[in-house]
């Protein structure tokens, strides 16, 4: 049965290197459901980043008080733990999702229809990524999951 939808977020957070950007652990008896992903750049400079969703069989080290991911038809916290802007990396598994994003484009999304929709087992990880550096930017991104429990 599920225990509800998340959204966890960040907003406004300059980043010029290839890190982990939003990173989310399982809890450890429940799987998740990713529904949604994005990234949006707050730049008109051009530029591409290569954007990477992906397991990771280590967490990473995130920037200290991230933001606490937000029910959307759930009245329970979310048991899953979760880290952004990567400090030190963890050690990433299999990427499940590997595409680019303009920065002068505006956004990147992604979107899966049900059936392809990327399944988080319990105490596994998924990490948003830039797999190569960006040009320093603000950026928003953010993930929207289901967690089942």
């Amino acid at each position: 049965m599920a225990r509800g939808k998340y959204s966890y977020s960040m907003s406004a957070q300059t980043v010029s290197t290839a890190i982990t950007i939003l990173e989310i652990t399982a809890p450890s008896t429940n799987a998740l459901i990713i529904h949604r992903a994005w990234i949006f750049a707050a730049t008109t400079t051009a530029g591409v980043v290569e954007v990477q969703l992906l397991r990771k069989s280590a967490a990473c080290t995130g920037t200290a008080s991230p933001p606490t991911p937000a029910p959307l038809d759930a009245s329970a916290a979310s048991g899953a733990t979760v880290r952004w802007k990567a400090t030190a990396e963890g050690t990433a598994g299999n990427i499940l999702y590997d595409s680019g994003m303009r920065l002068d484009g505006g956004e990147w999304v992604y979107l899966p229809v049900p059936e392809e929709r990327i399944i988080v087992p319990p105490s596994g990880i998924i990490a948003l990524k830039f797999a190569t550096a960006p040009a320093s930017t603000n950026f928003s991104a953010g993930i929207i999951y289901e967690e089942l429990g």
